[in-house]
């Protein structure tokens, strides 16, 4: 099935109900049980949905992966994976990441005794000279945000893999319709689907995806436990989104392309930040 057929079908059959062909907004909280514990898959909006089953399913699809996670923000979905982590652990991190996870690293994580060293993830052995036996994750952006660096993710991952460490990825900026992470070795991608794949301005959330089941359900008692997942409206409004990410993502390519020749050929300009451009070291 190709990308845009999946953003449109996977997870989205018409609902058995009434036949819907969109994934109705299930906005309800509990779901009615025939008895305690016997119901139809469903009993408390936290610990499931129907409309974020939905989302999860064609974020997995999309990332090709086999497990998908929504939650409220980017955020959340970034501290759900952090919560892997436990005290004395130790991360690699791209020294460029969004200006909330570096927060998130420095101002929380820190203060509970999980460390962090911020390193040119461009270069592979900034990377392997940072790690240490007490490497748990080894975390990057790429593209990062908002300088569009770009690490490469094969090399990322085997460097982490030798020390049994985990390769998360933000890909948030590319976007599955671009590049598929775990296809080149990471263990789990993460997303602020507030972003593109949401892709209108008018919803917060956030996304895991990973092939490995451990860590699915590692992940899937937090996303329970801590609680911080998307309603359904916000789960609707970004299955709503991907059914055009491939036609946007096109678009927002070109159009970038555009302005970035246009911008590296004007002599008041000193850089142009584009990895699409021929001059740029990461091209």
């Amino acid at each position: 099935m190709r990308f845009s057929t999946a953003a449109i079908h996977v997870g989205q059959e018409p609902d058995t109900a009434t036949g819907a062909t969109i994934v109705p907004i299930y906005q309800t909280s509990t779901f009615t049980q025939s008895m305690p514990g016997e119901h139809l898959g469903y009993e408390y909006s936290r610990s499931g949905n129907p409309t974020r089953t939905a989302l999860e399913k064609v974020l997995a699809a999309l990332e090709g992966g086999e497990h998908g996670l929504a939650f409220a923000s980017g955020l959340a979905a970034e501290t759900a994976v952090l919560s892997l982590l436990r005290p004395g652990d130790h991360i690699v991190a791209a020294e460029d990441l969004y200006g909330g996870t570096i927060r998130l690293l420095r101002r929380i994580l820190e203060p509970l005794g999980i460390s962090s060293t911020f390193v040119d993830a461009g270069s592979l052995d900034a990377v392997e000279a940072a790690i240490s036996p007490s490497t748990r994750m080894l975390w990057v952006e790429t593209p990062s945000n908002p300088l569009l660096n770009i690490t490469d993710i094969r090399g990322a991952a085997t460097l982490a893999h030798q020390t049994d460490a985990l390769l998360v990825v933000d890909n948030t900026f590319a976007t599955p319709y671009l590049q598929r992470p775990l296809e080149f070795g990471a263990d789990i991608v993460v997303h602020s689907t507030t972003k593109y794949a949401g892709g209108h301005s008018d919803v917060v959330g956030g996304a895991i995806v990973t092939s490995d089941e451990t860590l699915a359900e590692r992940i899937a008692f937090y996303q329970n436990a801590a609680g911080a997942v998307p309603g359904p409206f916000d789960s609707w409004l970004v299955l709503r989104g991907l059914k055009t990410l491939a036609l946007r993502m096109r678009m927002h390519s070109s159009n970038a392309a555009a302005i970035a020749e246009r911008l590296s050929g004007d002599p008041a300009v000193d850089s142009v930040y584009y990895p699409g451009l021929t001059t740029h070291p990461a091209h």
